[in-house]
């Protein structure tokens, strides 16, 4: 996730490849809606509590609620990108809120939502 007080868009071009590539091959056959929401969002892989995580931004909270609300195609996910078969199917779909200065994600591991002040993302190890 990019730190908020410096967004470039330049940086960001690995993360929509991924999310592109994600779309294109894991989710080629799922509803056209939700390919549709889907290329509104970047996708990352990251750590929480040392856990492997599929990162969701999504570009405001209608879209993370939809989301939150479909979380089964994305339990693969991890295992899709690293053949890991240890890794989780835990996801955050997160969205910034621009009043609160903070990330509100809807965390699969708890089916519930958390605010965090920041979200980083961490280069995840997959050999």
């Amino acid at each position: 996730m990019p730190n908020r007080d410096f967004p470039d868009n330049e940086d960001r071009k690995l993360e929509k490849a991924l999310t592109n590539k994600i779309i294109d091959g894991y989710f080629g056959s799922s509803e056209s809606w939700l390919r549709a929401i889907l290329r509104m969002c970047y996708f990352s892989l990251g750590y929480v509590d040392g856990q492997l995580v599929f990162v969701v931004e999504c570009p405001n909270q209608a879209v993370a609620k939809r989301l939150s609300r479909k979380t089964y195609p994305f339990r693969g996910v991890v295992y899709y990108l690293t053949d890991d078969f240890s890794a989780g199917g835990r996801s955050l779909f997160c969205y910034w809120d621009e009043k609160q200065a903070i990330w509100n994600c809807f965390d699969t591991r708890t089916n519930s939502w958390q605010s965090l002040s920041s979200l980083t993302s961490t280069t995840a190890n997959t050999e």
